[in-house]
């Protein structure tokens, strides 16, 4: 079994909470340090949430914050119409919860670690892509001891969904598009795990429900998305909900599940597009461009959906 030291940068957040539960029940990883940026909620309500979960599900690392904003970009607001205005869906469980981040910054702390472990470090992207291109900026030789960096991003079109914050934009890369571009086109080896899957990695209502039944942490995450999960059956259609993030953290651990494809991929930074991710296709030629020069990065475009619930399952149950 391959063991994965791991890095989780995150705003939890619904999916993310299921992300941190599923990460928990993984033998093979162990999270070295967590760090917050906004998104799903600001980074305030981010750090206590995942000081929050890392207390509720036993997880013994350091919680970073991060980053308030984007780069560049005006600041898009918190999808309080998904998450609750509390990130785990208005149930306001966290409201009591008092706990410290730990001492430096979220970018601060990715480049301590990835120097301290060299080729040892993975980082899980789930939310936007702000503290990765901070901790470059600060240290742009990090990309060459990074293990491996897999994003919660983007979309290029494969699936049904292309967008859910545009028509072309996934809501992570498009709270920041300058610093997804950067991410994307980094030394490092990424793998950016978007709509083209997690719009297909649906939690059926009954299966939630039959993990609500079996104990604590089945329940604790039954009773934060009950609006989330309503959001999905009233405007999607769908019986249960999306579990992207858990998607991307699947991506790390068992590959073996999803189809890739290969090529230099740029970030929209502005217009009518900004967010939209492009992939320029390895075995096709084009005229010199944008895409020129940059690293070859992969992207998910189909996964093995049951085998991936069943990954979720045994990891919430154990």
């Amino acid at each position: 079994m391959t063991e994965h030291r791991l890095i989780l940068d995150t705003d939890p957040g619904i999916d993310d909470a299921m992300t941190f539960a599923f990460l928990r029940g993984r033998e093979d990883v162990t999270i070295r340090a967590i760090t917050t940026v906004y998104g799903n909620v600001d980074v305030g309500i981010a750090t206590r949430n995942a000081l929050f979960l890392a207390d509720r599900f036993g997880i013994d690392a350091p919680v970073h914050a991060g980053a308030a904003g984007p780069l560049a970009t005006p600041r898009r607001p918190a999808p309080a119409h998904v998450h609750g205005l509390d990130g785990f869906g208005d149930t306001r469980v966290a409201d009591r919860f008092a706990a410290e981040a730990a001492e430096g910054n979220a970018a601060e702390a990715i480049v301590r670690l990835v120097r301290a472990e060299p080729g040892a470090i993975s980082i899980l992207a789930i939310g936007p892509l702000t503290n990765l291109a901070l901790a470059l900026a600060l240290d742009p030789g990090i990309a060459g001891l990074v293990r491996e960096v897999v994003i919660m991003g983007g979309s290029l079109g494969y699936g049904e969904r292309r967008g859910n914050v545009t028509p072309v934009a996934e809501a992570n890369v498009a709270n920041d598009p300058v610093a997804a571009d950067r991410v994307l086109g980094a030394a490092w080896p990424v793998t950016m795990v978007g709509l083209d899957v997690t719009a297909r990695c649906i939690l059926p209502a009954v299966l939630s429900a039959r993990l609500a039944g079996e104990g604590a942490i089945g329940r604790f995450l039954y009773d934060i998305s009950r609006d989330y999960e309503q959001l999905y059956r009233t405007h999607d259609g769908i019986d249960g909900c999306c579990i992207h993030d858990v998607a991307a953290a699947v991506r790390l651990v068992a590959p073996d599940l999803f189809e890739t494809v290969s090529g230099p991929i740029r970030a929209v930074t502005s217009g009518i597009a900004a967010g939209q991710t492009i992939l320029k296709p390895i075995d096709q030629s084009f005229p010199p461009g944008a895409w020129d020069g940059l690293p070859v990065q992969r992207a998910a475009i189909h996964v093995d959906v049951d085998r991936l619930l069943a990954l979720y399952e045994a990891a919430i149950a154990r």
